[in-house]
């Protein structure tokens, strides 16, 4: 939290205004003006200075003869220029001319009633700085005026903590429509419908918030354009000075649906009276002004919705889409298991009863969000690199809807079937059944799930969220590559991949064997991609066919790096550059190449050694027991236990009748005539030092020589950059991985960004997933004006809860569905993959082993009751309810509701002294002032 002088020091630079290095002399009848807006008097308390936003936000654009009839119209009530005219001793058409300028920049509104044009002022927010925002060609120029509207409610609102009572607010969250349909209790004033279908003209502007955000660099990422909808007398002040544009009532239904099904929530201006409004913002909590008031201040009765959401915690998976929907972070993702408790939002003080100082907010919101209770949640979701919803998939197969089971997936992994044969499984490693009998087979249910992807009848193809039709390079069709172009596609972005060999799908084509990757599956999952757009260039090097200027000159605005860890790592011993030695990933390459007929097929014959310990020798091995090696011995410095290949792998091999010794470590390849006879190998007593370095040690008089006609080297994979990085600023690691922001994946060059084995260093596949749809997130930012790559930007520090500390005695002890066991000498005899795929009943039976561990929790508090959280759930396991009956006020009525619930406030502070309630900054106290439309 801030120091007091710390905050002190924050105020004043946004009251001085960002980027203001002399204060320019007042302009006093603009200061009168601003004064007048306000309600307040000049050199009395209260009264609004030459380093307030409410002046600064004036500044630029209103001269002192527009300040001078700007002070002759009133708290909305309507004038014509004649009448202000004659207040001001200023000619009637010089007035007009003045008044239509205020209008422009946002100060005043302009309406034709009864045939003439009449003005009139309203509260600075809602109202004066979010219009003055909405001239775009102003704030353009003049930076200043969205500065002085975001700092507005960062210097005043702290001053209105627990002074609003429900209801009251000047905004207020609308609840989305359906998600409180199920509600008795409720009332017309809640339904977004009312609104729209009282009234009879509309129009649509940009966010006013989000462009003051972006004006000033903080975007994050919810775009401004086509957001806000007005109605009645304020969609005619938008049309008529060019703010926003009509439309119709349908078209508007249309903005509501749109905004919804992209996640971000409703409110309205809360001051025309209960029912009543003359507008409905879309809003993002990350960026919103007026949610700021709850997030950063916690002072949420000021906004919220009489709504509550709660949660059915036997219903609830612990997806987590409500979570990282939710606009205020009101929901986390917590446990409910084993006798335990669920864990519950904690207790804190609240503005309601406690004097509000600076240490009780929150100023880093945009960006120290967490997801997870203090307690961690279901241990599957954690562990996973990408945080799939395991448990939502789990649940949708137990009941049979596997296309939502597979859209539920592609949230986060556009690739379930690919991975349904490859994953490491880490989501099983973490799964708490592993405290009781064995895990859940989480990697057979989701590939028995993605098996209908693999069929174009029954193929999820994702609608897309967005039209942008940027122009975005991705260099490598790997996973990473796949996933970034899959999710940018889904914006709408025109993507082309860039590909050097012939085939697409990177190490997933070409450095996995057909037995455990078969590349009609690749070719599927591939296939939705250009379903979206996705245009994909294989035989194409970036670098040598092409350049990275050279595609910026094209168009091109942003570029995703994924090349991957092509290369095979050499040993550096004597007797490596023999015939007969190669590296595993080369050999990998030219048989998978061969087998979609770009190559001839390599023949292997006589004994063959395969030096090294992980997934990829593994598979080496068993290749080259299928292309004709007589023998197959696989030697690697880890012990059995050490191996860092998955066990399951490991037993495939030995089935097959691959020999694997462990504990030894190459000292040089034997040759006659410039070919391999054999490799000579002394014992490795250790590979890692106390810290677990890799600092492997040997005993130097202990030695074996083996026979072998073939070396398949495969210990690492690097990386060839080639030419590619020629005329860039991009920078490379030792390792020749690039340099890259671990967040935002942004490279040394802005518009370059990079992920997968290029970025990391070689991993799984489901890891370059994950990267690849982070480096999408921040391309879309970094491609529109203003966003910022990190504000708002979800962490997903999921966590999972301490399993050992669990009562498990009481649980079942089911046993494990498994699929056919492969003979090795049959599996040894083919390409083909010969695993099983779960029958529909043992999904079935392996489902009811999930022992549904998390769930999410609310802060009731904290909840604004908007019901965006009710839309992404899948589950019907979260909902709103009723707690609270505020209604709205019309302005003149706002004042001594704030003052009577201060002082019930101030009753409760036993400790403090007398408090005096006002908000007299926020609540004009003119009386009885009248509705711009003349009702009274």
């Amino acid at each position: 939290m801030m120091s007091e002088a710390e905050l002190k020091s924050v105020e004043q630079a946004a009251a001085a205004g960002a980027g203001e290095k002399k204060a320019a002399p007042v302009k006093e009848r603009v200061l009168d003006l601003a004064n007048h807006i306000n309600r307040s008097k000049r050199g009395t308390k209260g009264e609004i200075l030459g380093t307030d936003p409410e002046y600064r936000i004036l500044e630029p654009v209103v001269t002192e003869e527009m300040a001078e009839i700007g002070l002759c119209l009133a708290l909305r009530t309507p004038r014509s220029a004649e009448e202000a005219a004659a207040l001001c001793g200023m000619p009637a058409d010089r007035a007009a001319e003045l008044l239509w300028e205020l209008a422009l920049a946002g100060v005043c509104f302009i309406n034709k009633i009864d045939g003439v044009d009449k003005f009139w002022l309203d509260t600075w927010v809602p109202g004066v700085m979010e219009m003055m925002t909405n001239n775009k060609e102003n704030v353009r120029k003049y930076p200043q005026i969205a500065e002085s509207f975001e700092a507005y409610g960062r210097v005043r609102g702290p001053k209105t903590a627990g002074l609003f009572p429900v209801g009251v607010g000047l905004m207020r969250v609308i609840p989305i429509e359906k998600s409180i349909m199920g509600e008795t209790r409720r009332a017309s004033y809640e339904e977004i419908s009312k609104y729209l279908n009282e009234n009879t003209l509309f129009s649509v502007s940009d966010c006013s918030c989000r462009t003051a955000r972006e004006s000033m660099g903080e975007g994050c990422g919810h775009l401004k354009e086509d957001m806000c909808i007005q109605m009645g007398h304020a969609a005619e002040y938008y049309i008529r000075t060019g703010r926003g544009r009509e439309v119709t009532k349908e078209e508007a239904f249309e903005i509501i649906k749109r905004a919804e099904e992209n996640g971000l929530m409703h409110q309205i201006p809360n001051t025309d009276g209960p029912g009543k409004t003359h507008a409905i913002c879309n809003c993002c909590g990350c960026s919103c002004l007026s949610l700021r008031t709850a997030s950063m201040f916690k002072n949420n009765d000021m906004v919220r919705s009489n709504y509550v959401s709660k949660v059915d915690p036997e219903k609830c998976v612990a997806c987590g889409e409500c979570v990282e929907v939710c606009p205020v972070g009101a929901l986390k993702l917590g446990r409910k298991l084993c006798n335990d408790k669920p864990l519950k939002a904690p207790k804190y003080e609240t503005p309601r009863d406690t004097k509000w100082t600076s240490d009780k907010w929150n100023p880093e919101y945009r960006t120290n969000r967490q997801v997870v209770a203090d307690g961690g949640s279901a241990p599957c979701k954690a562990g996973c690199p990408a945080h799939i919803a395991v448990q939502g998939y789990i649940k949708k197969a137990s009941q049979g809807k596997y296309r939502e089971a597979l859209e539920l997936i592609k949230r986060e992994n556009p690739f379930p079937a690919i991975c349904g044969r490859i994953c490491p499984r880490k989501c099983e490693s973490e799964c708490t059944r592993n405290s009781i009998d064995e895990p859940l087979a989480v990697d057979e249910i989701k590939k028995f799930v993605a098996e209908q992807d693999l069929n174009a009848e029954h193929r999820f193809v994702p609608e897309k969220r967005h039209s942008y039709g940027n122009k975005i390079a991705v260099v490598g069709a790997g996973p990473a590559g796949l996933a970034c172009a899959y999710y940018l596609a889904l914006d709408g972005y025109r993507v082309t991949v860039f590909e050097k060999e012939q085939l697409a799908g990177g190490m997933l084509t070409l450095g996995i064997p057909e037995f455990r990757l078969g590349k009609e599956v690749v070719n599927a999952e591939i296939e939705i991609l250009k379903e979206l757009g996705v245009e994909i260039r294989t035989g194409v090097e970036v670098g040598k066919d092409v350049t990275i200027p050279g595609l910026r000159s094209e168009g091109y605005e942003a570029f995703y790096l994924a090349i991957g860890a092509q290369s095979g790592r050499k040993l550096n011993i004597p007797g490596e550059d023999a015939a007969g030695v190669m590296t595993g990933v080369d050999f990998l390459r030219s048989v998978n190449l061969s087998g979609s007929g770009k190559s001839s097929a390599p023949s292997l014959s006589g004994d063959t050694v395969v030096i090294g310990g992980g997934n990829v020798a593994i598979d080496v091995s068993r290749v080259a027991m299928r292309s004709g090696a007589a023998s197959v011995k696989q030697f690697c410095l880890e012990s059995r236990t050490e191996m860092p290949a998955l066990e399951e792998e490991i037993e495939e091999a030995l089935s097959e009748g691959i020999e694997i010794c462990n504990s030894w470590g190459p000292v040089r390849i034997l040759t006659e005539n410039g070919r391999t006879t054999g490799v000579e190998f002394k014992k490795c007593l250790s590979v890692f030092d106390e810290n677990r370095r890799f600092s492997p040690k040997f005993d130097d008089s202990v030695t074996m020589t083996v026979p072998a006609s073939n070396v398949l080297v495969t210990v690492g994979q690097g990386i060839d950059w080639g030419t590619m990085l020629e005329g860039t600023k991009v920078e490379l690691n030792p390792n020749r991985t690039v340099k890259a922001d671990p967040t935002t994946f942004q490279t040394a060059e802005p518009d370059i960004f990079a992920g997968g084995d290029a970025c990391s260093g070689p991993k799984f596949a489901i890891d370059a997933i994950a990267q690849g749809k982070e480096g999408s997130i921040s391309i879309h930012r970094f491609v529109h004006r203003g966003q910022s790559l990190v504000i708002g930007r979800i962490k997903r520090d999921y966590k999972a809860f301490d399993r050992d500390s669990l009562d498990l005695d009481s649980y079942d002890r089911l046993p494990r569905q498994k699929t056919g066991h492969v003979d090795g000498d049959l599996g040894k005899a083919t390409f083909r993959d010969l695993r099983g795929t779960f029958t529909e009943e043992q999904v079935k039976k392996e489902t009811e082993r999930c022992l549904s561990c998390g769930a999410t929790v609310v802060d009731e508090y904290m909840c604004i009751g908007c019901g965006a959280c009710t839309q992404k759930c899948k589950f019907d396991a979260i909902s709103l309810t009723r707690v609270y009956d505020g209604a709205g006020l019309e302005l003149r009525e706002i004042r001594p509701a704030v003052k009577k619930h201060a002082v019930k406030r101030a009753l409760k502070l036993v400790a403090l002294k007398p408090f005096k309630a006002a908000a007299t900054f926020f609540v004009p106290s003119e009386k009885n002032a009248p509705r711009p439309d003349g009702k009274a």
